[in-house]
């Protein structure tokens, strides 16, 4: 038994050198990034330690001593940190809400475009803000929306009062999340446009015959067609889903809109303050939460609709 064992080990180890032997260019290929990802992503989550030890800059790379859930204690006890998860969280529906299923809707609408120059140019024009760097979109942002930009001067023109769009807090969501889907619409929409070319043209021809319109066409074929990738999207947004963009929020928020735009990820603590183990606990917890979002987001999708991650 010992014997055939070995003789298996032995047999795998020289079919997998075989294989290597044979496609090193595919594996020199796939050494790179399985580099990076050792280095850059895996390596860093050992620094996770300092959520539960005492960390000082300049002593210790894992802490001076053991504190257990100290930070996270303090987190949970902080009524601001209750505020900061409150507006994460509601910006973090928002965007799942509106900009989710925007991209599905568009891909469905330049689908159904039979001119083909327009339709080109319209997915360039959409697909363009995404290659526009968050400082631009920011600066794009603070020009349209100032008080005698050109959004303001249109309302003063039809009689209305100028709004101080990024100085009064209630309007601070509102512009995130319109900021967001003009820049990922397009973007957001190519997968799903690639999904639909994979859908056999016959199916359609069979429902045409059938008598079924373009909206009985798009909800009994389309839509099931590319049901698969809006689910594996749709997971690996929940997965995501406190992790708000960080760098737009922090370009766009200022004091007088911390109230609605202070999220987790702009929580003044950590490098701002010093307290580099409080910041990482509470990252940690953002992090843990996501995890048991994706598991569970994966489970329900594979109940209900046979399609999942794993």
């Amino acid at each position: 038994m010992e014997d055939t064992m070995k003789l298996k080990k032995t047999l795998r180890k020289k079919e997998l050198w075989s294989s290597i032997k044979k496609d090193w260019q595919l594996y020199a290929l796939v050494l790179v990034p399985v580099i990076y990802l050792i280095i850059f992503k895996y390596g860093p989550m050992f620094g996770n330690i300092i959520a539960f030890r005492r960390f000082v800059p300049g002593g210790s790379i894992i802490g001076e001593e053991w504190v257990g859930f100290q930070y996270f204690q303090m987190f949970m006890n902080d009524p601001t940190f209750y505020k900061v998860f409150a507006n994460t969280f509601i910006l973090a529906f928002l965007l799942l809400v509106i900009t989710f299923p925007a991209p599905i809707i568009f891909a469905l609408l330049l689908n159904e475009l039979k001119n083909q120059l327009f339709k080109r140019f319209v997915q360039t024009a959409s697909y363009l803000p995404h290659f526009f760097s968050v400082v631009v979109v920011a600066g794009m942002v603070f020009e349209v929306l100032a008080l005698n930009g050109p959004i303001n001067n249109l309302l003063a023109s039809w009689g209305f009062e100028k709004i101080s769009f990024m100085q009064l807090p209630e309007w601070f969501r509102t512009v995130f999340v319109s900021v967001d889907l003009w820049q990922t619409l397009g973007w957001g929409a190519i997968l799903y446009l690639a999904a639909l070319t994979g859908i056999s043209e016959e199916l359609y021809e069979a429902a045409r015959i059938d008598g079924a319109n373009r909206w009985k066409q798009t909800i009994h074929i389309t839509l099931p067609g590319i049901l698969p990738t809006i689910v594996v999207l749709l997971i690996l947004n929940i997965g995501n889903f406190l992790q708000i963009g960080f760098e737009k929020v922090l370009l766009l928020y200022n004091p007088l809109t911390y109230e609605t735009a202070d999220v987790i990820a702009t929580y003044r603590v950590g490098l701002q303050s010093g307290s580099f183990s409080y910041g990482t606990a509470i990252g940690l917890f953002e992090s843990i939460i996501g995890l048991f979002l994706v598991l569970g987001a994966n489970y329900l999708s594979k109940r209900i609709t046979d399609n999942s991650l794993w």
